[in-house]
């Protein structure tokens, strides 16, 4: 899935960047607002400090369907009850299925490429 990184200033405390970082790595804000904190504090604060107020003026503010769109490209959430989401757990279950499928097809892939020929020998070639 293709996340852009916005600020999220509707979900946010300040200018909304803790809250649009935790959406571009998919964590929770109160993690990221805790590291940002924890780093402020183990004296970094002018670090910071700069860091946020340039990511305030570099990101674009979120746009207003942003939300909408991602949600509609989210098929499930882990967090989620399947009741609350108006699925049943079987439907739920399949979807969780497919996404592990694909992840273990990509897997074996990766897994058959470090194991052939070929990467051994374009890694011989960049380490030259």
């Amino acid at each position: 899935m293709n996340r852009e990184l916005y600020r999220d200033p509707i979900n946010g405390k300040l200018s909304g960047v803790c809250a649009g970082l935790a959406n571009y790595f998919g964590l929770e804000v109160w993690l990221v607002r805790i590291l940002v904190i924890s780093a402020a504090l183990l004296g970094g604060s002018f670090l910071v400090l700069l860091a946020y107020l340039a990511l305030t003026l570099m990101i674009e503010k979120q746009p207003a369907r942003y939300v909408d769109k991602m949600k509609a490209k989210q098929e499930h959430t882990l967090k989620q009850k399947p009741w609350e989401k108006g699925q049943t757990a079987e439907s739920l279950l399949d979807t969780l299925e497919s996404d592990f499928q694909q992840l273990e097809t990509r897997t074996r892939n990766i897994e058959a490429y470090v194991t052939s020929d070929t990467f051994n020998v374009e890694r011989a070639f960049k380490d030259m």
